[in-house]
């Protein structure tokens, strides 16, 4: 099996920061010490992948922000690692002029003009350091990797290619070409990184087919340059593909705009719907409990604090997919097997009378100790499961929290059915005026779904009936502006097909949560999810699979490889696709995400990687849907 991308991104990086000379094998060797010098782009990249224990590892003793003050360092070698903008090129001259550190090793993210090459050139020249600036590198790595099989493209700018920015009325061509152009420069990036050369399919008629024209072009350009190829030489010939090119598939956020707004059930896709969680990171405030301070108290300062769900975190690897009340579940398994374990030590420790004693003294004793030293030495991993049990504990009490206090319960068992479809048992009024149900955000996404999934629009009257309910709801109605348009304007008379999915409730939370249990979870639904495929994932199956189907019939293809000929007249391949990556121009969601891990699952061997400009969850895409709304 190929590597993932982010092992190819990581390995890159650890490249990188060795001065671009693969880190050799033998650890015995101390690292040469370093600083790391990178900008906002950059620090979005590094942080997904390494921690800091493993850059001081590494021999990075300090990283920091470019555009901060930064005292000199003069016997230290520097690796700069930055988007070659105009203000950061115009940083780096003044660095050299005031001669920062012994040696300057320029990583670029994206690949750098000639024009700004010079310009760093001639403030060399001028500061007299030009033997200094040891290495100029493009990296090709402009893009975020999440997961082993997730990545986006950017987080610091992302409103300048977000779903608004690509959909607004008055958006003139050249801004187009610009967003297109940043799109695509990412995406080829992907692909150098990847070390494969795809195989492109794309609707017609939308943004999606627009970076598909784009991406080809520059594939091809940089494939017939043969001596500068980046798709050539030692990277291909590791082999680190199999035969077979990946499937590249472009997808627009336009085919499906129901699953965006959906509420979600399996925990990752909780965390990024209710709480504050980006580029694998959540941000919690501590101690923010619901209950309102005592009278005239003055209410207690909330301290934020951040935990990372990173690949490491075994417990975060297996149920970051699971339906909710089932995470619930585990975590609380887990908390009584670490409960378990750290009363053996502490019962191992009273009978030899050492509670009070340090670790030292214990090693001392005669054998009979065998057991209590292994119990002890097993502490660090007892403590980092411990660390680990508290995180999961913290976050989900927190996300239950949410489906309490809003209901989410009862909306995603809504949305679920009005997408499959199948019969509703009480009235969408009902869940729009009922106060206690969710915040107006969940009513108006609750509204939307029904909207864009409804075979055919509700009457005029109904409509003013709705829309009075959700204006007495406190909702904002400019999101539903929008996607009245976009409902005329979109082709697909017949709505995205949902499959028949739909959840089956497992009747209340009894059996688990018993007394001893953290969560209360009395009044929730447990629900279970059924598996069905989303707008995308049917759309990936349909290409990767050869299937023919009305849906994707008309999808272009594009093979960058062959020498220009007319669309019609490219030899297919034909065969299904082993390995496929899809992208949605416009934004994506760890709902999809999941979608696909699901349905890669099920084919084994196949390999699916989920990509998108950017990554939002219901609130952000509706504020983007309400500024579209407004105009």
């Amino acid at each position: 099996m190929a590597a993932s991308v982010r092992e190819k991104q990581t390995v890159a990086l650890r490249r990188m920061l060795n001065f671009n000379t693969p880190p050799l094998k033998n650890n015995a060797a101390e690292p040469v010490w370093k600083v790391l010098i990178y900008d906002r782009f950059g620090q979005d990249i590094i942080s997904p992948l390494l921690s800091v224990k493993e850059l001081r590892d590494m021999g990075i003793t300090l990283h920091l922000l470019l555009h901060s003050d930064r005292d000199p360092i003069p016997d230290v070698p520097a690796i700069y690692f930055l988007m070659p903008t105009e203000e950061n090129i115009d940083r780096i001259c003044q660095d050299l002029r005031n001669q920062l550190y012994e040696s300057y090793y320029l990583n670029f993210i994206s690949a750098i003009s000639r024009s700004k090459l010079e310009d760093i050139a001639s403030a060399a020249l001028a500061a007299n350091v030009v033997s200094q600036v040891t290495k100029v590198f493009d990296q090709y790595l402009n893009f975020i990797t999440l997961e082993d099989e997730m990545f986006i493209l950017c987080h610091q700018n992302k409103e300048l290619i977000s779903y608004h920015a690509i959909n607004r009325a008055d958006i003139q061509d050249t801004d187009m070409e610009a967003i297109m152009d940043s799109i695509v420069d990412s995406l080829f990036c992907f692909f150098v990184t990847l070390g494969a050369v795809p195989i492109i399919r794309c609707p017609r008629g939308n943004a999606a087919e627009m970076v598909a024209v784009k991406l080809d072009k520059k594939l091809r350009e940089n494939l017939r340059d043969a001596r500068n190829s980046l798709f050539t030489g030692d990277s291909m010939s590791a082999g680190q593909f199999s035969f077979q090119r990946p499937l590249f598939v472009l997808a627009d956020r336009n085919m499906d705009m129901a699953t965006p707004l959906h509420h979600s059930w399996t925990y990752q896709a909780l965390i990024h719907d209710v709480l504050d969680f980006h580029l694998n990171r959540v941000v919690m405030e501590e101690g923010s409990s619901m209950e309102p301070s005592p009278g005239g108290a003055r209410p207690k300062k909330k301290s934020k604090k951040s935990y990372d769900l990173t690949a490491a975190d075994k417990f975060w690897q297996k149920h970051k997919g699971s339906p909710f009340p089932e995470v619930a579940e585990s975590v609380q398994e887990e908390l009584d097997s670490y409960r378990a374990q750290e009363d053996e030590v502490k019962h191992l420790k009273s009978i030899m009378g050492l509670e009070g004693e340090d670790e030292g003294a214990i090693s001392m004793l005669s054998d009979n100790t065998a057991k209590l030293t292994s119990a002890v030495s097993s502490l660090p991993e007892l403590l980092e499961k411990k660390r680990l049990i508290d995180l999961h504990t913290n976050v989900a009490t927190a996300v239950l929290d949410h489906i309490k206090s809003r209901k989410l319960d009862v909306y995603f068992e809504y949305e679920e059915k009005l997408l499959s479809k199948s019969n509703l048992d009480k009235s969408l009024l009902d869940i729009i005026t009922d106060p206690d149900a969710g915040t107006p955000e969940d009513k108006m996404r609750l509204f939307l779904i029904y909207y864009i999934t409804a075979q055919q629009a509700p009457s005029e009257l109904d409509l003013e009936q709705y829309r009075k309910a959700l204006l007495d709801a406190g909702c904002d109605l400019s999101p539903l502006n929008y996607i009245k348009q976009w409902k005329a304007f979109t082709k697909m008379a017949n709505p995205a097909n949902y499959g028949n999915s739909g959840v089956k409730p497992m009747g209340l939370f009894s059996r688990v949560m018993n007394t001893g249990s953290q969560f209360v979870m009395e009044g929730v639904k447990n629900l279970v999810l059924k598996q069905h495929n989303l707008p995308v994932t049917r759309i990936l199956d349909n290409l990767m699979e050869m299937k023919s189907h009305p849906e994707t019939d008309d999808y272009r293809y594009f093979d960058p490889k062959m020498l220009r000929g007319s669309e019609s007249s490219v030899p297919r391949n034909k065969n299904p696709f082993q390995e496929a990556i899809v992208f949605v121009v416009g934004g994506g969601n760890y709902i999809e995400y999941q979608n696909l891990v699901d349905y890669t699952k099920s084919k084994p061997g196949r390999k699916v990687v989920y990509g998108c400009s950017e990554l939002f969850n219901a609130a952000q895409f509706m504020k983007q849907l309400s500024q579209l709304g407004q105009k």
